[in-house]
């Protein structure tokens, strides 16, 4: 069984322009991250940084593939299935890992839970999701509560709400489905430093004091 993971880059961001690339308070370039915890996962044979700039190849580490993509993939309007299709149609496997260098704290066990649940065929797709037990609004209405009948926050049903990375799914499902997930979705809750996504440049330098805090602590 051939299990592959990708990290989908492109250098032009519009939200944080070069946010990839961009080096946290020691120097450590954002990419590095999932880089890094993907070449801790033994399970998995190959790892490729998927990006239409060869620029992006001073930023690998060893052990991790380039692969070019076409750069109309670049573009604002790309869907993640877009990304797979093109990814999925160069390089043959089994099993995929989409992973997403803008979560750079998800930890190596979640990668391998999510990994296992579908090797294990129990599942056919893996999400790292974060759990929430609040009162939720969906569309102006109540998505998880009833306004006639407050509940305690313990008691409410709990949503979920999805990480970038990782995704893990078959070669089937993508096949069937056109989807990172399948009709059989194992679910790893993540925590809260785990949930953490960079998209605009507060959230950069949050995710940044982040680092340093735990950087610190560990020293």
């Amino acid at each position: 069984m051939k299990i592959v993971a990708f990290i989908p880059i492109k250098l032009n961001n519009e939200r944080l322009p070069g946010k990839n690339t961009k080096t946290f308070f020691d120097g450590t370039p954002l990419v590095h991250f999932v880089q890094k915890t993907l070449l801790k996962c033994e399970y998995i044979d190959d790892i490729y940084v998927f990006c239409s700039d060869a620029k992006i190849k001073s930023y690998l580490l060893d052990g991790v593939k380039f692969l070019q993509r076409d750069a109309s993939l670049d573009s604002s309007e790309t869907l993640a299935g877009d990304l797979i299709a093109s990814f999925v149609k160069s390089i043959d496997a089994d099993i995929y890992i989409m992973a997403h260098a803008t979560s750079p704290f998800v930890l190596l066990d979640t990668y391998k839970q999510c990994i296992n649940a579908v090797v294990s065929k129990k599942f056919d797709s893996a999400i790292a999701a974060k759990k929430f037990k609040n009162f939720i609004w969906f569309k102006n209405e109540p998505l998880n509560f009833l306004l006639d009948s407050v509940q305690k926050t313990q008691d409410i049903e709990p949503v979920f709400c999805e990480i970038s990375s990782p995704y893990v799914f078959t070669r089937n499902v993508f096949a069937n489905y056109n989807s990172r997930s399948g009709k059989k979705v194992f679910v790893c809750e993540c925590n809260f430093i785990e949930f953490i996504d960079i998209d605009y440049p507060e959230d950069f330098e949050f995710a940044d004091k982040v680092y340093q805090y735990f950087i610190k602590k560990d020293k």
